[in-house]
Protein backbone atom coordinates (compact mmCIF):
# COMPACT_ATOMS: atom_id res chain seq x y z
CA UNK A 1 0.00 0.00 0.00
CA UNK A 2 1.15 3.21 -0.68
CA UNK A 3 2.09 5.87 2.17
CA UNK A 4 -0.93 6.74 3.43
CA UNK A 5 0.06 10.96 3.96
CA UNK A 6 1.53 10.56 -0.08
CA UNK A 7 -2.03 9.02 -0.93
CA UNK A 8 -4.13 11.98 1.33
CA UNK A 9 -1.84 14.69 -0.37
CA UNK A 10 -2.80 12.92 -3.48
CA UNK A 11 -6.46 13.20 -2.98
CA UNK A 12 -6.07 17.34 -1.56
CA UNK A 13 -4.52 17.83 -4.88
CA UNK A 14 -8.05 17.20 -6.93
CA UNK A 15 -9.57 19.22 -4.21
CA UNK A 16 -11.89 22.02 -5.73
CA UNK A 17 -11.08 21.04 -9.31
CA UNK A 18 -13.83 20.14 -11.75
CA UNK A 19 -11.64 17.24 -13.83
CA UNK A 20 -8.73 15.97 -11.23
CA UNK A 21 -5.29 14.93 -13.22
CA UNK A 22 -4.63 12.44 -11.69
CA UNK A 23 -6.93 10.12 -9.30
CA UNK A 24 -5.93 7.65 -6.56
CA UNK A 25 -5.06 4.19 -7.53
CA UNK A 26 -7.50 1.96 -5.31
CA UNK A 27 -5.90 -1.24 -3.49
CA UNK A 28 -8.10 -3.85 -3.06
CA UNK A 29 -8.75 -5.43 0.07
CA UNK A 30 -9.15 -9.03 -0.34
CA UNK A 31 -9.83 -10.12 3.12
CA UNK A 32 -13.49 -10.52 4.93
CA UNK A 33 -14.31 -8.14 7.77
CA UNK A 34 -16.55 -8.50 10.35
CA UNK A 35 -15.53 -12.54 11.43
CA UNK A 36 -15.32 -11.92 15.34
CA UNK A 37 -18.50 -9.40 15.65
CA UNK A 38 -20.44 -12.15 14.39
CA UNK A 39 -20.46 -14.03 17.66
CA UNK A 40 -21.63 -11.28 19.64
CA UNK A 41 -24.93 -10.61 17.54
CA UNK A 42 -28.21 -10.27 18.87
CA UNK A 43 -29.80 -13.31 20.25
CA UNK A 44 -33.03 -14.28 18.61
CA UNK A 45 -34.87 -13.95 22.10
CA UNK A 46 -33.46 -9.97 21.56
CA UNK A 47 -34.34 -9.58 18.09
CA UNK A 48 -37.21 -11.06 16.19
CA UNK A 49 -36.02 -12.50 12.58
CA UNK A 50 -38.65 -12.06 9.95
CA UNK A 51 -37.41 -12.78 6.54
CA UNK A 52 -33.69 -13.22 4.65
CA UNK A 53 -32.57 -12.80 1.40
CA UNK A 54 -32.51 -15.99 -0.62
CA UNK A 55 -28.74 -14.69 -2.15
CA UNK A 56 -25.66 -15.38 0.12
CA UNK A 57 -23.69 -13.91 -3.06
CA UNK A 58 -24.56 -10.27 -3.77
CA UNK A 59 -22.03 -8.39 -6.05
CA UNK A 60 -20.89 -5.44 -5.03
CA UNK A 61 -22.06 -2.49 -7.31
CA UNK A 62 -19.94 0.50 -5.99
CA UNK A 63 -16.55 0.65 -6.62
CA UNK A 64 -13.76 3.57 -5.85
CA UNK A 65 -14.25 5.43 -9.27
CA UNK A 66 -17.71 5.67 -8.73
CA UNK A 67 -17.13 7.61 -5.52
CA UNK A 68 -14.26 9.85 -6.90
CA UNK A 69 -17.01 10.40 -9.61
CA UNK A 70 -19.50 11.53 -7.63
CA UNK A 71 -17.25 13.72 -5.54
CA UNK A 72 -16.90 15.86 -8.86
CA UNK A 73 -20.45 16.01 -9.67
CA UNK A 74 -21.83 17.13 -6.30
CA UNK A 75 -18.74 18.92 -5.13
CA UNK A 76 -20.31 22.97 -6.04
CA UNK A 77 -23.38 21.50 -4.16
CA UNK A 78 -22.38 20.01 -0.51
CA UNK A 79 -20.78 21.75 2.01
CA UNK A 80 -17.57 20.47 3.07
CA UNK A 81 -18.52 19.60 6.84
CA UNK A 82 -15.51 20.21 9.36
CA UNK A 83 -13.80 17.28 11.04
CA UNK A 84 -13.48 19.17 14.58
CA UNK A 85 -11.29 17.53 16.91
CA UNK A 86 -12.36 17.64 20.40
CA UNK A 87 -10.05 17.89 23.29
CA UNK A 88 -12.56 18.08 25.85
CA UNK A 89 -14.39 14.77 24.27
CA UNK A 90 -10.97 13.15 23.90
CA UNK A 91 -10.16 13.68 27.52
CA UNK A 92 -13.54 11.97 28.58
CA UNK A 93 -13.40 8.79 26.10
CA UNK A 94 -9.54 8.17 25.84
CA UNK A 95 -9.28 8.61 22.56
CA UNK A 96 -8.04 11.30 19.92
CA UNK A 97 -11.71 12.15 19.04
CA UNK A 98 -12.37 14.33 16.13
CA UNK A 99 -16.66 14.70 14.38
CA UNK A 100 -17.15 14.73 11.04
CA UNK A 101 -20.52 17.69 11.14
CA UNK A 102 -22.41 16.84 8.50
CA UNK A 103 -25.50 18.28 10.68
CA UNK A 104 -24.18 21.15 9.06
CA UNK A 105 -24.78 20.69 5.55
CA UNK A 106 -28.08 22.37 4.12
CA UNK A 107 -30.26 20.01 5.03
CA UNK A 108 -29.23 19.19 8.64
CA UNK A 109 -27.41 15.96 7.33
CA UNK A 110 -25.56 13.88 4.62
CA UNK A 111 -28.19 12.60 3.06
CA UNK A 112 -28.48 15.55 0.12
CA UNK A 113 -24.76 13.96 -1.37
CA UNK A 114 -26.23 10.71 -2.11
CA UNK A 115 -29.65 12.14 -3.73
CA UNK A 116 -27.26 14.81 -6.00
CA UNK A 117 -25.25 12.40 -6.95
CA UNK A 118 -28.48 10.41 -8.18
CA UNK A 119 -30.26 13.15 -9.46
CA UNK A 120 -27.45 14.94 -11.56
CA UNK A 121 -27.61 11.06 -13.52
CA UNK A 122 -31.14 11.67 -14.22
CA UNK A 123 -31.95 11.85 -18.08
CA UNK A 124 -33.48 14.56 -19.42
CA UNK A 125 -36.80 12.72 -19.73
CA UNK A 126 -36.51 11.44 -16.22
CA UNK A 127 -35.80 15.11 -15.31
CA UNK A 128 -39.05 16.12 -16.79
CA UNK A 129 -41.07 13.73 -15.40
CA UNK A 130 -39.95 14.89 -11.83
CA UNK A 131 -38.72 12.64 -8.49
CA UNK A 132 -40.31 10.56 -5.93
CA UNK A 133 -39.47 9.02 -2.70
CA UNK A 134 -40.25 7.94 0.51
CA UNK A 135 -38.86 9.20 3.63
CA UNK A 136 -39.43 10.08 7.58
CA UNK A 137 -37.00 13.11 7.50
CA UNK A 138 -33.84 13.52 6.43
CA UNK A 139 -33.77 12.14 2.83
CA UNK A 140 -36.61 13.76 2.21
CA UNK A 141 -35.08 16.83 2.82
CA UNK A 142 -31.99 15.68 0.86
CA UNK A 143 -34.43 14.66 -1.99
CA UNK A 144 -36.08 17.91 -2.14
CA UNK A 145 -33.50 19.92 -1.95
CA UNK A 146 -31.67 18.17 -4.94
CA UNK A 147 -34.82 18.51 -6.88
CA UNK A 148 -35.08 22.30 -6.00
CA UNK A 149 -31.36 23.26 -7.55
CA UNK A 150 -31.72 21.07 -10.35
CA UNK A 151 -35.21 22.77 -11.28
CA UNK A 152 -37.23 19.09 -10.66
CA UNK A 153 -40.33 18.93 -9.21
CA UNK A 154 -40.31 16.50 -5.94
CA UNK A 155 -42.77 14.52 -4.84
CA UNK A 156 -42.05 12.85 -1.05
CA UNK A 157 -44.53 10.60 0.63
CA UNK A 158 -44.16 10.77 4.57
CA UNK A 159 -45.93 8.97 7.72
CA UNK A 160 -48.61 10.75 8.88
CA UNK A 161 -46.52 10.66 12.27
CA UNK A 162 -43.63 12.38 10.68
CA UNK A 163 -43.12 15.23 13.29
CA UNK A 164 -43.83 19.02 12.21
CA UNK A 165 -40.48 20.00 11.44
CA UNK A 166 -39.38 17.36 9.43
CA UNK A 167 -42.54 17.93 6.81
CA UNK A 168 -42.21 21.85 6.91
CA UNK A 169 -38.04 21.39 5.93
CA UNK A 170 -39.17 19.21 3.27
CA UNK A 171 -42.28 21.62 1.99
CA UNK A 172 -39.32 24.36 1.93
CA UNK A 173 -37.58 23.28 -0.82
CA UNK A 174 -40.75 23.24 -2.69
CA UNK A 175 -41.69 19.72 -2.61
CA UNK A 176 -44.67 18.65 -2.95
CA UNK A 177 -45.34 16.37 0.63
CA UNK A 178 -48.34 13.69 1.01
CA UNK A 179 -49.01 12.14 4.36
CA UNK A 180 -49.72 8.48 3.70
CA UNK A 181 -49.98 6.00 6.61
CA UNK A 182 -48.45 4.96 9.84
CA UNK A 183 -45.03 3.94 9.08
CA UNK A 184 -42.25 4.14 6.36
CA UNK A 185 -43.56 0.77 5.29
CA UNK A 186 -46.63 2.52 4.41
CA UNK A 187 -45.31 5.58 2.84
CA UNK A 188 -43.04 3.87 0.48
CA UNK A 189 -46.01 1.25 -0.74
CA UNK A 190 -47.84 4.72 -1.51
CA UNK A 191 -44.63 6.31 -3.62
CA UNK A 192 -44.10 2.98 -5.69
CA UNK A 193 -47.85 3.14 -6.35
CA UNK A 194 -47.60 6.63 -7.41
CA UNK A 195 -44.31 6.66 -9.25
CA UNK A 196 -46.36 3.43 -11.50
CA UNK A 197 -49.48 6.50 -11.84
CA UNK A 198 -47.23 8.92 -12.99
CA UNK A 199 -43.99 7.84 -14.25
CA UNK A 200 -41.61 9.58 -11.71
CA UNK A 201 -38.01 8.81 -10.73
CA UNK A 202 -37.64 6.80 -7.91
CA UNK A 203 -34.40 7.96 -5.41
CA UNK A 204 -34.35 4.89 -2.60
CA UNK A 205 -32.90 6.09 0.64
CA UNK A 206 -29.86 3.68 0.22
CA UNK A 207 -30.31 1.08 -1.84
CA UNK A 208 -28.67 2.48 -5.11
CA UNK A 209 -24.87 2.50 -6.27
CA UNK A 210 -25.66 6.26 -7.26
CA UNK A 211 -27.19 7.31 -3.51
CA UNK A 212 -24.19 5.00 -2.08
CA UNK A 213 -21.12 6.82 -4.24
CA UNK A 214 -22.72 10.24 -3.25
CA UNK A 215 -22.42 9.12 0.47
CA UNK A 216 -19.09 7.87 0.03
CA UNK A 217 -17.44 11.24 -0.42
CA UNK A 218 -17.85 11.88 3.29
CA UNK A 219 -14.59 9.03 3.46
CA UNK A 220 -12.83 11.27 0.62
CA UNK A 221 -13.15 14.57 2.75
CA UNK A 222 -12.11 12.42 6.17
CA UNK A 223 -9.00 11.25 3.88
CA UNK A 224 -8.19 14.80 3.39
CA UNK A 225 -8.49 16.54 6.92
CA UNK A 226 -7.47 14.12 8.94
CA UNK A 227 -5.28 11.66 6.87
CA UNK A 228 -3.70 9.70 10.12
CA UNK A 229 -7.12 7.94 11.59
CA UNK A 230 -6.76 4.65 12.72
CA UNK A 231 -11.03 4.04 13.16
CA UNK A 232 -14.12 5.57 11.92
CA UNK A 233 -17.25 5.19 13.38
CA UNK A 234 -20.60 5.62 11.38
CA UNK A 235 -24.08 4.57 12.43
CA UNK A 236 -26.01 2.14 10.17
CA UNK A 237 -29.69 2.34 8.93
CA UNK A 238 -30.04 0.70 5.45
CA UNK A 239 -26.20 1.05 5.27
CA UNK A 240 -25.84 3.64 2.70
CA UNK A 241 -23.35 5.70 4.43
CA UNK A 242 -21.12 2.91 5.67
CA UNK A 243 -20.90 1.50 2.74
CA UNK A 244 -19.66 3.98 0.87
CA UNK A 245 -17.22 5.41 3.19
CA UNK A 246 -15.83 2.13 3.98
CA UNK A 247 -15.00 1.83 0.24
CA UNK A 248 -13.69 4.90 -0.18
CA UNK A 249 -11.32 4.44 3.29
CA UNK A 250 -10.24 1.30 2.93
CA UNK A 251 -9.16 1.50 -0.73
CA UNK A 252 -6.59 3.78 0.52
CA UNK A 253 -5.96 2.49 3.80
CA UNK A 254 -7.04 -0.86 4.49
CA UNK A 255 -5.95 -0.46 8.08
CA UNK A 256 -8.32 2.00 8.96
CA UNK A 257 -10.81 0.34 11.09
CA UNK A 258 -14.72 1.62 10.11
CA UNK A 259 -17.15 0.85 12.25
CA UNK A 260 -20.67 0.72 12.50
CA UNK A 261 -23.10 1.59 15.23
CA UNK A 262 -27.35 0.82 15.33
CA UNK A 263 -30.19 0.98 17.85
CA UNK A 264 -30.20 -1.58 19.70
CA UNK A 265 -34.01 -1.99 19.01
CA UNK A 266 -33.22 -2.27 15.17
CA UNK A 267 -29.65 -4.20 14.41
CA UNK A 268 -30.90 -5.11 11.04
CA UNK A 269 -27.50 -5.33 9.92
CA UNK A 270 -26.00 -6.78 12.73
CA UNK A 271 -28.16 -9.58 12.45
CA UNK A 272 -27.53 -9.93 8.60
CA UNK A 273 -23.68 -9.62 8.70
CA UNK A 274 -23.85 -12.96 11.92
CA UNK A 275 -26.41 -14.76 9.63
CA UNK A 276 -24.45 -14.03 6.29
CA UNK A 277 -27.17 -13.04 4.51
CA UNK A 278 -30.13 -10.09 4.60
CA UNK A 279 -32.39 -10.82 7.59
CA UNK A 280 -35.12 -8.49 8.09
CA UNK A 281 -36.01 -7.74 11.64
CA UNK A 282 -39.09 -6.96 13.28
CA UNK A 283 -39.80 -3.13 13.21
CA UNK A 284 -39.48 -1.03 16.41
CA UNK A 285 -39.86 2.65 17.84
CA UNK A 286 -36.32 3.82 18.91
CA UNK A 287 -35.04 7.75 19.19
CA UNK A 288 -32.95 7.13 16.65
CA UNK A 289 -35.26 7.07 13.90
CA UNK A 290 -32.72 7.95 10.91
CA UNK A 291 -31.26 4.03 11.36
CA UNK A 292 -34.60 2.20 12.34
CA UNK A 293 -34.54 0.37 9.17
CA UNK A 294 -35.73 -3.21 9.54
CA UNK A 295 -34.13 -4.64 6.58
CA UNK A 296 -30.77 -3.25 4.51
CA UNK A 297 -30.29 -3.20 0.94
CA UNK A 298 -29.04 -5.27 -1.72
CA UNK A 299 -26.61 -3.09 -2.51
CA UNK A 300 -25.14 -2.22 0.59
CA UNK A 301 -25.18 -5.71 2.36
CA UNK A 302 -22.43 -6.81 0.84
CA UNK A 303 -20.29 -4.12 0.84
CA UNK A 304 -20.82 -4.07 5.04
CA UNK A 305 -19.79 -7.65 4.41
CA UNK A 306 -16.40 -7.34 3.08
CA UNK A 307 -15.22 -3.75 4.34
CA UNK A 308 -16.89 -2.92 7.89
CA UNK A 309 -14.94 -4.42 10.67
CA UNK A 310 -17.33 -4.47 13.54
CA UNK A 311 -20.62 -3.66 14.26
CA UNK A 312 -21.77 -2.63 17.53
CA UNK A 313 -25.56 -1.38 19.50
CA UNK A 314 -26.45 1.56 21.45
CA UNK A 315 -29.89 1.71 23.45
CA UNK A 316 -32.02 4.72 23.86
CA UNK A 317 -31.09 6.00 27.11
CA UNK A 318 -27.59 6.13 25.67
CA UNK A 319 -28.20 7.53 22.53
CA UNK A 320 -30.14 10.37 24.37
CA UNK A 321 -27.34 11.13 26.68
CA UNK A 322 -25.20 11.30 24.14
CA UNK A 323 -27.51 14.22 22.49
CA UNK A 324 -27.20 16.03 25.64
CA UNK A 325 -23.21 15.72 26.18
CA UNK A 326 -23.09 17.01 22.85
CA UNK A 327 -24.97 20.32 23.05
CA UNK A 328 -23.76 21.00 26.45
CA UNK A 329 -20.37 20.20 25.92
CA UNK A 330 -19.74 20.91 22.08
CA UNK A 331 -22.14 23.06 21.68
CA UNK A 332 -23.47 20.77 18.72
CA UNK A 333 -26.80 19.53 18.06
CA UNK A 334 -27.83 16.79 17.19
CA UNK A 335 -31.06 14.02 16.34
CA UNK A 336 -30.70 10.64 17.75
CA UNK A 337 -29.22 8.83 14.88
CA UNK A 338 -26.54 11.38 14.74
CA UNK A 339 -25.86 10.74 18.07
CA UNK A 340 -25.61 7.06 17.70
CA UNK A 341 -21.67 6.74 16.84
CA UNK A 342 -20.74 9.26 20.06
CA UNK A 343 -22.61 7.48 22.11
CA UNK A 344 -20.84 3.84 21.33
CA UNK A 345 -17.32 6.27 22.25
CA UNK A 346 -18.97 7.49 24.92
CA UNK A 347 -20.78 4.44 26.84
CA UNK A 348 -17.14 2.23 25.55
CA UNK A 349 -18.85 0.00 23.46
CA UNK A 350 -16.04 0.31 21.04
CA UNK A 351 -12.38 -2.22 22.25
CA UNK A 352 -9.32 -0.62 21.05
CA UNK A 353 -9.57 2.80 20.53
CA UNK A 354 -7.72 3.88 23.48
CA UNK A 355 -4.78 6.94 22.73
CA UNK A 356 -6.30 6.45 18.91
CA UNK A 357 -7.05 8.66 16.62
CA UNK A 358 -10.71 8.28 16.23
CA UNK A 359 -13.27 10.47 14.04
CA UNK A 360 -17.21 10.03 14.61
CA UNK A 361 -19.98 11.05 11.81
CA UNK A 362 -22.39 12.89 13.27
CA UNK A 363 -25.06 12.37 10.37
CA UNK A 364 -27.81 14.83 11.19
CA UNK A 365 -29.29 17.46 13.42
CA UNK A 366 -32.89 17.25 12.54
CA UNK A 367 -34.61 16.64 15.94
CA UNK A 368 -37.73 17.47 16.83
CA UNK A 369 -37.67 19.89 19.17
CA UNK A 370 -40.55 18.32 21.87
CA UNK A 371 -38.35 15.39 22.01
CA UNK A 372 -35.42 17.20 22.44
CA UNK A 373 -37.28 19.38 25.85
CA UNK A 374 -37.82 15.59 26.78
CA UNK A 375 -34.74 14.29 25.93
CA UNK A 376 -32.90 17.74 28.18
CA UNK A 377 -35.01 17.10 31.18
CA UNK A 378 -34.34 13.49 31.69
CA UNK A 379 -30.95 14.09 31.05
CA UNK A 380 -31.15 16.41 33.66
CA UNK A 381 -33.09 14.98 36.12
CA UNK A 382 -30.57 11.65 35.97
CA UNK A 383 -27.97 14.17 36.19
CA UNK A 384 -29.37 14.83 39.34
CA UNK A 385 -29.73 18.63 38.33
CA UNK A 386 -33.50 18.00 38.22
CA UNK A 387 -34.88 17.16 41.42
CA UNK A 388 -38.45 15.96 41.71
CA UNK A 389 -38.73 15.33 45.97
CA UNK A 390 -42.39 14.30 47.48
CA UNK A 391 -42.59 15.44 51.40
CA UNK A 392 -45.12 14.85 54.12
CA UNK A 393 -46.49 17.42 56.17
CA UNK A 394 -48.75 18.60 58.40
CA UNK A 395 -51.68 19.92 56.89
CA UNK A 396 -51.45 23.76 57.92
CA UNK A 397 -50.10 27.14 57.25
CA UNK A 398 -46.31 27.31 57.61
CA UNK A 399 -45.33 23.75 56.37
CA UNK A 400 -44.62 24.97 53.05
CA UNK A 401 -42.74 28.11 53.55
CA UNK A 402 -40.53 25.76 56.19
CA UNK A 403 -39.36 23.03 53.61
CA UNK A 404 -38.70 25.97 50.64
CA UNK A 405 -36.32 27.95 53.89
CA UNK A 406 -34.56 25.14 53.62
CA UNK A 407 -34.31 24.64 50.16
CA UNK A 408 -33.26 28.67 49.89
CA UNK A 409 -30.62 27.91 52.82
CA UNK A 410 -28.87 24.95 50.08
CA UNK A 411 -29.24 28.03 47.30
CA UNK A 412 -31.65 25.30 44.95
CA UNK A 413 -33.80 27.10 42.95
CA UNK A 414 -37.76 25.35 43.23
CA UNK A 415 -39.25 25.14 39.78
CA UNK A 416 -42.67 24.23 40.54
CA UNK A 417 -44.76 22.95 43.97
CA UNK A 418 -47.91 21.26 43.63
CA UNK A 419 -50.19 19.40 46.80
CA UNK A 420 -51.81 16.19 46.67
CA UNK A 421 -54.47 15.30 49.62
CA UNK A 422 -55.98 12.54 48.13
CA UNK A 423 -53.66 10.07 46.21
CA UNK A 424 -51.03 9.81 49.01
CA UNK A 425 -50.09 7.57 51.50
CA UNK A 426 -50.54 10.78 54.16
CA UNK A 427 -53.15 10.81 56.89
CA UNK A 428 -55.63 13.24 56.96
CA UNK A 429 -54.29 15.68 59.10
CA UNK A 430 -51.22 15.39 56.63
CA UNK A 431 -50.58 16.26 52.68
CA UNK A 432 -48.33 15.35 50.08
CA UNK A 433 -46.02 18.40 48.50
CA UNK A 434 -44.22 17.73 45.43
CA UNK A 435 -41.25 20.06 45.37
CA UNK A 436 -39.75 20.11 41.49
CA UNK A 437 -36.07 21.55 42.45
CA UNK A 438 -32.95 22.93 40.17
CA UNK A 439 -29.44 21.39 41.50
CA UNK A 440 -26.16 21.17 41.27
CA UNK A 441 -26.31 17.68 41.07
CA UNK A 442 -27.01 14.18 42.90
CA UNK A 443 -24.17 15.49 45.88
CA UNK A 444 -26.57 18.88 46.16
CA UNK A 445 -29.84 16.81 46.23
CA UNK A 446 -28.64 14.53 48.90
CA UNK A 447 -27.43 17.51 51.24
CA UNK A 448 -30.80 19.07 50.96
CA UNK A 449 -32.89 15.67 51.60
CA UNK A 450 -30.77 15.07 54.38
CA UNK A 451 -31.36 18.62 55.88
CA UNK A 452 -35.41 18.16 55.47
CA UNK A 453 -35.31 14.71 56.98
CA UNK A 454 -33.72 15.97 60.04
CA UNK A 455 -36.04 18.52 60.64
CA UNK A 456 -38.33 15.23 61.27
CA UNK A 457 -40.77 15.43 57.86
CA UNK A 458 -40.89 12.28 55.55
CA UNK A 459 -38.95 12.77 52.43
CA UNK A 460 -38.68 10.66 49.10
CA UNK A 461 -36.44 11.27 46.06
CA UNK A 462 -38.02 10.41 42.95
CA UNK A 463 -36.28 8.37 40.68
CA UNK A 464 -36.45 9.57 36.62
CA UNK A 465 -37.89 7.07 34.20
Amino acid sequence: MANISASAKTLKSTKNRAKPKAKLAPKAVTKPAMTKSIANAPSESAVTALATSPDNNLPITVSFKDIETARDAIRRYVYETPCAASERLSNMTGCKLSLKLENLQMTGSYKERGSLNKILRLTEKERKAGVIAASAGNHAQGVAYAAQRNGIKATIVMPETTPLAKVRGTQEFNAEVILHGSSYDDAFARAMELQHEHGYSFIHAFDDPLIIAGQGTVGLELLEQNPYLDTVIVPIGGGGLIAGIAIAMKEINPKIRIIGVEAEQVPSMKVSVAAGKITEVERASTIADGIAVAKVGNHTFPIVQKYVDDIVTVNEEEIANAIMVLLEREKTLVEGSGAAGFAAVYNHKISGIDGKRVAVVVTGGNIDITILAKILERGLAKDGRLASLKIIVPDKPGSIAEIAAIVAKHRANVLNIAHDRVFTAASLRETEVEFLLETKGKHHVQEIVRDIAKHNFHVKLEKPA
